[in-house]
């Protein structure tokens, strides 16, 4: 059964590669894309149902190489739940290419790009070693700024660009934080590390490497003030990508800061705690206030990314057990809300007679769409955090976790700001909706489709009114993580 941890690397990967022989027959090299990312959610959900039952995490050992010393993958709890958001969110994307009008997603080397995105991403998220994230890393990073690059977006290949320079430093950071690790303790293999850093934790390189990585994380998932690269990047992205990164991709950072706090450096984890918290309620209330003050649709969301981040780190920040489960359960429910409501901005630019979501070109636009208006305020209601949506299941354990810690303060912060959402939410709901367009601004008669959007709108309702399954799967996770040596063990052996 240890060959299930590789599935969610070797399967994606697979595809890509016969993609890319498939490259002068279109449609079967979409629909082959398609089915492999749904071969790779099966097996993301079977690997989660196995290492659930069994209470133990699956490690698969690269080449029968023991660790430390080998390649392993390891997939625990949090790690599949993780595998299993990016494979969901990565299979909408795929059904919402496929109904896109975009120029981008004819050329030959779109569909295996996105494989090889969905590679890098679920290898970062299962690999045992830090070296090895960061290879993973960089293949995520490569294929995000090639994809952005060829955008029918006249700005894309700018966004691109900055996309791939912050990254840059973003690796720099992350190769400095494993020399720092290697020079003090002699290992990269994150169970070796974690019982080295357990046994000495006052080697001399030890806090720099856990601030370079820390800045590597921060970077990753575009926390602040590390968050200037993303509104950019995510408005000129094809809307198929940009749904990626701005749901999933950003999900890296928050894995890295539960490996860092609950494996990696326990001993350390309240100072890293502290800062997590002091930036997170700094997200959620500057994320907030940039959503407001914003001219286009997508780089709302952008910003609103960044607020919704933030109440992760909170969650982290709090580091309780309810807290940490809090977490991952509003990671899962953001990005399947993000997803959805960037396609539904993508699917509103598409039918405006100008291709555009900045709002001077979208008001109005959605008069005749009642199906999308209908579609964009369920998933208002989700981004609020408001019932029946998944929106509302997360912030109700959030808050619940704060209050049960007696987090006065940064609750009552959290909680007061967390209105923006609602009022930028509405804000644009209403001049798409409700709002005469601008002379000279018409709704075209056909665009992207909604089949996406509904599909994952579909899903966040039911997890809003059936969300035990997830919230009984975030607090097994939550309950690994709070015992390390079942990794540790799990990984090394004894």
């Amino acid at each position: 059964m240890n060959y299930l941890a590789l599935l969610p690397v070797l399967v994606p990967l697979t595809g890509a590669m016969v993609g890319l022989l498939l490259r002068k027959q279109r449609p079967l090299q979409a629909y082959w894309s398609l089915g492999t990312m749904l071969t790779a959610l099966a097996g993301g959900l079977w690997l989660l149902l196995t290492v659930w039952q069994s209470g133990q995490p699956l490690v698969y050992n690269s080449g029968n190489w023991a660790a430390p010393f080998g390649i392993v993958l390891v997939g625990d709890m949090l790690s599949a739940i993780f595998v299993v958001t990016t494979q969901l969110v990565m299979v909408m994307g795929l059904i919402y290419a496929l109904g896109s009008k975009d120029k981008v997603v004819t050329y030959p080397t779109f569909f295996p790009l996105f494989l090889t995105l969905a590679t890098g991403l679920s290898g970062a998220l299962m690999t045992g070693d830090l070296f090895n994230m960061y290879v993973f890393a960089e293949l995520l990073v490569i294929s995000g700024t090639v994809l952005t690059a060829v955008s029918d977006d006249r700005y894309g290949t700018e966004a691109a660009y900055k996309y791939f320079y912050i990254s840059l430093l973003a690796s720099f950071f992350m190769l400095l934080a494993v020399g720092s690790f290697y020079i003090a303790y002699g290992t990269l293999n994150m169970a070796d590390l974690a019982a080295r850093v357990a046994a000495d934790g006052g080697r001399p390189l030890l806090l720099p490497g856990i601030a370079f990585l820390m800045a590597t994380f921060m970077v990753k998932s575009a926390v602040f003030p590390f968050h200037f690269w993303q509104p950019d990047f995510h408005t000129a992205a094809p809307t198929a990508v940009s749904a990626m990164l701005s749901s999933v991709v950003v999900k890296l950072g928050i894995y890295g800061f539960l490996r860092m706090t609950t494996l990696l450096f326990v001993d350390q984890a309240p100072l890293i705690r502290a800062v997590l918290l002091v930036l997170g309620v700094v997200g959620v209330i500057f994320g907030g206030l940039s959503a407001l003050g914003t001219h286009n649709v997508k780089r709302m969301l952008a910003y609103s990314t960044l607020a919704q981040v933030g109440f992760i780190l909170v969650g982290i920040g709090w580091g309780t057990p309810l807290s940490i489960a809090a977490a991952i359960v509003f990671a899962f429910n953001h990005s399947l809300i993000k997803a959805a409501m960037l396609m539904l901005a993508g699917y509103i630019a598409s039918r405006a007679s100008v291709k555009s979501a900045a709002f001077e070109v979208v008001t109005g636009v959605g008069r005749p769409l009642p199906a999308a208006g209908f579609l964009f305020f369920v998933g208002s209601l989700a981004l609020a955090g408001i019932p029946p949506t998944n929106g509302f299941v997360s912030k109700a354990l959030l808050f619940n976790s704060g209050i049960a810690a007696a987090r006065t303060w940064s609750l009552l912060l959290i909680g007061v700001t967390s209105i923006f959402t609602l009022m930028y939410t509405v804000r644009a709901f209403q001049r798409i909706w409700w709002l005469a367009p601008a002379e000279g601004i018409t709704t075209k008669p056909a665009g992207d489709q909604l089949v996406a959007p509904a599909l994952l709108l579909g899903l966040i309702v039911a997890l809003g009114v059936w969300a035990e399954p997830l919230v009984a799967a975030a607090t097994a996770a939550s309950a690994a993580l709070g015992d390390p040596s079942i990794y540790i063990r799990a990984v090394l052996g004894g």
